[in-house]
């Protein structure tokens, strides 16, 4: 059993030395905040969001994520003084007058805190962390953030699985001395930047800021050892009116992780296209991986919820049928009646 648990601990080193570790996010357009703590308190209220994905449907062991962030402003002081809910007679809000109207933030502070799980095979990644971001107005209609979130990360067994332990996962060993070796507590730092205005925003955010030995197993014998590596993402988009009704938002997001990808990177490209405070669709691509497709509706000024379908052109499309993710938002205390976060989109 303990070879079993060795090669299982090998299996594991060897994922997070030479792939993404850290979950891929499908609709992270409609949360900045889960890759950049600089979108902390950007809002005018507590914005909280709740996400489930089933990455590769048909897998067995294949990666499951489940998170939760909150995040709320401090001392923000330029709110709204009319409601504009979904309409307000003779005011589209998300017309050419809304954002011409559109000012930079007074200075103000932003807290907030995420909760995540990623389950990949055997192995369960779990991770909490607190956030602080400030954010300044440049001009009258351009401001920048700067952001970071601290707490813990801890990569463990799950017991649960069969990937590795056959049909008897209850096997003393799994709950024995070798177990221990495979649960890790790791601290775990991100920053970043966040550049917004009216009809536009660049960001640059890094996780798993600092380096760190990642090794399973107490043997003298096993000389394979992992790390876990900083990941980097830039990521930028643009507003366009299409008319009154429609607006268009292009964005693209490049990551940075050593040995992940060919040449260390991967880009991913999306258009979003929302009609007025109501509904939105839209596409994306990812570089090396495959496409997705996205739905989403605002109920009220209070609840929005949106759905993705990714499906991959690598060979994995043989055994998987898709990718689903499903997202909920709850705008808590939004008594001016932004149905759309006003400065993520």
């Amino acid at each position: 059993m303990k070879k079993i648990l060795l090669f299982a601990a090998g299996m594991y080193v060897s994922y997070v030395v030479s792939a993404q570790q850290r979950a891929h996010y499908t609709q992270y357009i409609l949360n900045n905040y889960i890759l950049n703590p600089a979108l902390t308190g950007i809002e005018n209220y507590t914005d909280v969001k709740i996400s489930g994905r089933d990455q590769w449907v048909g897998m067995s062991g294949a990666p499951r994520t489940a998170y939760v962030t909150a995040h709320m402003p401090l001392g923000k002081k330029d709110l709204k003084t009319t409601a504009t809910s979904f309409e307000v007679p003779g005011e589209n809000p998300r017309g050419s007058a809304y954002w011409e109207s559109y000012t930079a933030s007074e200075p103000h502070h932003g807290v907030g805190m995420s909760v995540i799980n990623d389950r990949t095979g055997n192995f369960n990644r779990f991770t909490a962390n607190v956030s602080y971001a400030y954010h300044i107005g440049l001009s009258a209609r351009t401001s920048l953030a700067a952001g970071f979130a601290g707490g813990i990360t801890s990569v463990g067994l799950n017991t649960n699985g069969k990937a590795f332990f056959g049909s008897d996962p209850a096997d003393p060993a799994v709950g024995g001395a070798v177990a221990k070796e495979l649960r890790k507590l790791k601290p775990d730092f991100s920053a970043g930047l966040w550049l917004y205005a009216a009809d536009y925003f660049v960001g640059l955010s890094a996780q798993q800021l600092v380096p760190q030995k990642l090794a399973f197993v107490d043997d003298a014998t096993f000389k394979s050892t992992g790390k876990l590596v900083p990941h980097l993402f830039i990521t930028a988009g643009y507003r366009f009116l299409l008319n009154e009704d429609i607006n268009a938002l292009p964005s693209v997001m490049v990551k940075y992780i050593n040995g992940a990808f060919k040449n260390d990177y991967q880009a991913e490209a999306n258009v979003k296209l929302q009609y007025r405070d109501l509904l939105w669709v839209g596409g994306s691509y990812r570089q090396f991986d495959g496409y997705a497709a996205m739905l989403g509706l605002n109920v009220g000024n209070t609840f929005n919820i949106g759905y993705a379908y990714d499906f991959t052109k690598t060979d994995l499309r043989t055994y998987s049928r898709g990718t689903h993710e499903l997202m909920i938002g709850f705008l808590i205390g939004n008594r001016y009646g932004d149905t759309c976060p006003r400065n993520v989109w």
